[in-house]
């Protein structure tokens, strides 16, 4: 082969590879964008059909907390007897019911809501056992004693639901 025929080999092999990259270039910045939208295509249909089921598991959780709120609850649930500590264990138990049936709305909250909300159950049973401890004899007086607590300061539940409405506004 003479120098010549080098070159021309070069001349036509040269564009044919220039051309083959900038093809494959452009294929490739297509195929991305298709992938792309597709993949975004299927979120917004996924968040059509599971937006009205976590709009449900918040709503839950935000009835949870209203139950679980110190003057609902002792209005709610009245004691069976004048034993202090039974009543006592009936409102922590009444609370832990309530937690354990809306256990399964976790997997449609985020991670942190999820911390709030059993922060708020824990605090409210905390609550509850503290006011247990005083020197009252009688469940009607810890009752006084639990509302009489609750009305100095704001409730775990509220600030729990003031959380969940404040993450509920940021689905939209």
């Amino acid at each position: 082969m003479t120098g010549e025929g080098i070159f021309q080999l070069f001349a036509y092999t040269i564009p044919a590879v220039v051309t083959g990259v900038i093809a494959f270039y452009f294929f490739r910045l297509h195929t991305n964008n298709e992938e792309g939208r597709r993949r975004f295509l299927l979120h917004k249909d996924s968040q059509k059909n599971t937006l009205p089921i976590r709009l449900q598991a918040y709503e839950r959780m935000a009835l949870f907390l209203e139950r679980i709120a110190i003057p609902s609850l002792v209005v709610r649930v009245a004691p069976k007897s004048a034993d202090k500590g039974a009543y006592e264990q009936l409102l922590i138990k009444t609370i832990e019911n309530e937690f354990e049936h809306n256990l399964s709305q976790q997997i449609y909250l985020s991670d942190e809501c999820w911390n709030v909300i059993k922060a708020a159950k824990s605090a409210t049973i905390q609550m509850i056992r503290k006011a247990g401890l005083s020197e009252t004899d009688s469940a009607d007086k810890l009752r006084e004693d639990v509302l009489t607590e609750t009305m100095d300061k704001s409730s775990p539940s509220a600030t729990a639901l003031s959380f969940v409405k404040k993450e509920i506004g940021e689905l939209w």
